[in-house]
Parts: structure tokens; sequence; C-alpha cells
């Protein structure tokens, strides 16, 4: 008898845990069509904005590009060693531009590659310069291996907003070759996510 009752508890608890799940999933899926949105894009090698122009042109979203004021070198290994002393310092280098009008946006993609395991360091910059409570933040990123931090880095920059799962993109390619072909692959997270 007491063996039946704790079956039948613990039968009990799995079907109330299950339910919560899938309402916490369903509380996540909650439509994200007819919101403004906007892809705020920081791009060295080209990858993460044919990504980025590809979001944006399917969901019908204005483009902002983070855009670090000093231009990073354009060779590869200059380059990345310059990124890896402002990550290793915390540098927020000045970036140009603004966005004219971030109140206006219901939900922010940002959209970045992951360099030295978390986004470049002008990406947050940007993120520091908008107030982003009551909004959307949704994560992605480019990589040749993996993401790392970088998702979570995003979402840890934006604690004030709601957020939605972030999706990284591997890729060995440059210049945005080949990313055509990951486009399958970013419509079927998008809508995972609400689009």
């Amino acid at each position: 008898m007491k063996k039946t009752l704790i079956i039948a508890t613990l039968a009990i608890m799995s079907l109330f845990g299950t339910t919560a799940c899938a309402q916490k999933k369903g509380e996540n899926m909650n439509s994200l069509n007819n919101k403004k949105v906007l892809v705020a894009y920081f791009s060295w090698s080209g990858n993460t904005k044919a990504a980025a122009d590809y979001i944006a042109q399917k969901l019908n979203a204005d483009q902002f590009e983070i855009i670090r004021e000093a231009d990073y070198p354009t060779d590869y290994d200059e380059c990345a060693n310059e990124a890896k002393a402002e990550k290793d310092a915390n540098t927020h280098p000045a970036i140009k531009g603004t966005v004219s009008d971030m109140a206006q946006y219901d939900v922010v993609l940002v959209c970045v590659p992951c360099w030295w395991y978390t986004a470049p360091m002008p990406v947050f910059t940007f993120l520091e310069q908008y107030d982003f409570s009551g909004k959307t933040v949704i994560p992605f990123c480019t990589a040749y291996t993996a993401e790392y931090e970088t998702l979570k880095d995003i979402v840890k920059a934006t604690p004030k907003s709601d957020h939605r799962d972030g999706i990284c993109v591997v890729t060995k390619e440059m210049n945005g070759v080949g990313m055509d072909k990951k486009f399958g692959q970013i419509d079927k997270w998008l809508k995972e996510i609400g689009f």
C-alpha cells in the first residue's frame, strides 16, 4: 500500500512538474509579431552583418550598426590582439552614432560575433547607452567554434529586459560567405522564440 501511494505521489508530482515546464515555455512563446523591432549588430568580418541583414529583412525590422569610433585593424591577428586587450582591460570604447528613438522599439535583437569568449567590447558600450526596461532583448551570435559566454553576457548587460533564447550560428567562413546556408537554422529559431 505504501509503495503504491509513493508511486502515485511521484506520478502526480511528475505531472505537475511537466505542466509547470510547459506553462513556462508557453509564457515565453507570446508572439513577437506586430512588435516594433530593431536589429542592432556589430560585424567585423561580414558574417554577423549577413545574418543581421537577413533577420532584419525577414522581420521587416530597422537596423543599427554598432561601430567602434576608432576602426579596428583590418588584419585578423592585429584586430584579435586589440580586441583581447580591450576585453582584458574591460574597456568600453566609444562608438559612432546613436539610435535616434530607442523608445519606439519593443524588441531589440543584439547580433554579434563571439570575440574572446564574449561579445566585442563596443557592444557593451551600446548596451550601456540605452534604457532597455520593458523591452524584449534577444541575443544572437556568430562564432567559429561556440558561443561561450556571449549570449549570457548580453542578457546580463540588460537585466531590466525580458529575454528570449538566443542562438549561436557556427561558421568557418568569413565575409558572410555561406551564411545563406544558415538561414534555415535562423528561420527555425525565429519561429521558436515567437516570430
